[in-house]
């Protein structure tokens, strides 16, 4: 389809960044695009499933910059300890500017383009001084972009009440939100902090860009990609999600984000004698950790309710635990042994929501579960913990109308007898609305990626946008 143009991919080392910007390389090599995707050494194995089916998929290796904060080794968001910020990692990797520089401009045949992590808006300098096109890649649906955006342009200030409603009133059909909720990252910026002002050029940055894909799709959330287009001033746009791994039936490989207790021969074994719709899949996300109350809460809900589930773990660091964060309650894994599964570490989550058994998702509402959850048809449970969560918590139960709202991270403690009886009703015949509507919106999902759906017909019209860049840059 397309004449090879050459395009550097450059994700965010977080899981959530990570591997939905890996999925895409996978698209965008196999619609003739060569590829170059941007790692430190330590991430390089998480690449592994893509480089072995893909021999237009090139790397990039470049050392993990020396930061006074960041401990020597840590170079992925789910290690970092619990006393340093996110931004660290972001203001860290700016110091990648130098070397890439040196590395594109001594390419034989350099990328006409960047596709990067929307935590990377420094990379749109970098593509200015090349006199390269960025892409930001959003990881995060529409309305969450289009709201973290107002937040970098309109830089308003925190009310003396955390609880005080804030009003995105520009965005259609946004919901007002509690000051807490708003943006952890916006929330922690302090003026003339240098991480705090590098973080904001790197989101005005973002707006500055070229152009943007994001993992979503028009029928999810058309009006909001709109709205991106009225706010950025131009119809660079593209939805292209959900984004999936090339393979969806058969077996996730598990070594997609890291290793896991559970082997998929045991995992499956166990999946394979529980009766259709009636196991619950409890899954934080990669970042979240869960602290002793909260962990104790989840765990006498899940012990209450009778239900059998499967519950994947975060595990924490030694750190973690002297910061109060937990481990699965003493006893507890007994007390269920036969109708619960626990799963430390990496879960190979796509696979585990498309089993016949599984009939709920309970989740922080992180956008890649979102997707696999609509993806699956499997209705949900939301119980938002930070970031862009409450927006997709939002989306999930008010707009769709294809999830509960739980309860979030900050009442989660109080609620195990709420949990225990709400996860009762999610396998019973008492969510016939969700499971309807849940089947509905995996329908439309899956349309929107099938050959001439909206999103395949975006992914088709971005490469062909990129091709032409390269015809400019042959031209040049």
């Amino acid at each position: 389809m397309s004449s090879g143009a050459h395009v550097l991919l450059f994700p965010f080392p977080a899981q959530g960044h990570l591997i939905p910007l890996l999925d895409l390389a996978h698209h965008l090599a196999i619609r003739g695009l060569t590829i170059t995707i941007l790692v430190t050494p330590k991430n390089l194995p998480i690449l592994n499933p893509l480089l072995s089916k893909n021999s237009t998929i090139n790397t990039l290796v470049l050392p993990f910059p020396n930061y006074p904060s960041i401990p020597f080794g840590i170079e992925n968001l789910k290690d970092l300890p619990p006393n340093i910020r996110p931004t660290s990692m972001i203001h860290a990797l700016g110091e990648l500017y130098q070397p890439l520089l040196s590395w594109f401009r001594s390419h034989p045949s350099p990328p006409v383009a960047i596709i990067s992590d929307m935590f990377l808006g420094w990379t749109h300098r970098l593509a200015c001084q090349l006199g390269v096109r960025r892409f930001v890649f959003s990881p995060s649906g529409a309305m969450a972009l289009a709201k973290m955006y107002s937040l970098w342009q309109e830089m308003p200030n925190a009310p003396k009440d955390q609880n005080e409603l804030f009003s995105f009133s520009k965005i259609p059909s946004c919901p007002n939100y509690p000051w807490w909720q708003i943006s952890t990252i916006y929330r922690s910026y302090v003026e003339g902090d240098p991480v705090s002002e590098f973080t904001k050029e790197g989101m005005q940055a973002n707006i500055a860009s070229w152009g943007l894909i994001v993992n979503s799709f028009n029928l999810l959330e058309g009006i909001y990609f709109e709205h991106l287009r009225k706010q950025l001033g131009h119809d660079r746009v593209w939805a292209v999600g959900p984004i999936l791994p090339e393979k969806t039936i058969d077996m996730t490989p598990p070594e997609r984000g890291g290793s896991s207790t559970v082997s998929m021969h045991d995992l499956k074994k166990w999946l394979d004698t529980c009766e259709d719709h009636k196991v619950v899949y409890v899954c934080y996300g990669t970042q979240v950790l869960l602290t002793k109350d909260q962990m104790e809460a989840v765990a006498s809900g899940l012990e209450k309710s009778g239900v059998h589930f499967i519950w994947c773990v975060k595990q924490p660091s030694k750190e973690h635990v002297g910061e109060g964060y937990s481990t699965i309650p003493s006893g507890f894994e007994d007390r269920v042994a036969g109708r619960g599964l626990i799963i430390r570490g990496w879960a190979p989550q796509v696979w585990i929501l498309s089993h016949r058994a599984v009939g709920a998702f309970l989740t922080h509402c992180g956008w890649n579960s979102i997707l696999e959850g609509i993806v699956a048809g499997v209705p949900m449970l939301a119980c938002p913990m930070g970031a862009d969560q409450f927006v997709g918590a939002t989306l999930l139960v008010e707009e769709l109308k294809v999830a509960k709202r739980l309860c979030d991270g900050a009442n989660l403690v109080s609620n195990s007898a709420k949990l225990a009886r709400t996860l009762m009703e999610s396998v019973s015949d008492e969510s016939r609305v969700e499971k309807g509507r849940a089947k509905e919106l995996r329908m439309a999902a899956l349309d929107a990626i099938k050959e001439d759906g909206s999103s395949d017909e975006h992914l088709n019209a971005f490469v062909k946008h990129v091709v032409g860049l390269g015809s400019e840059t042959d031209k040049g």
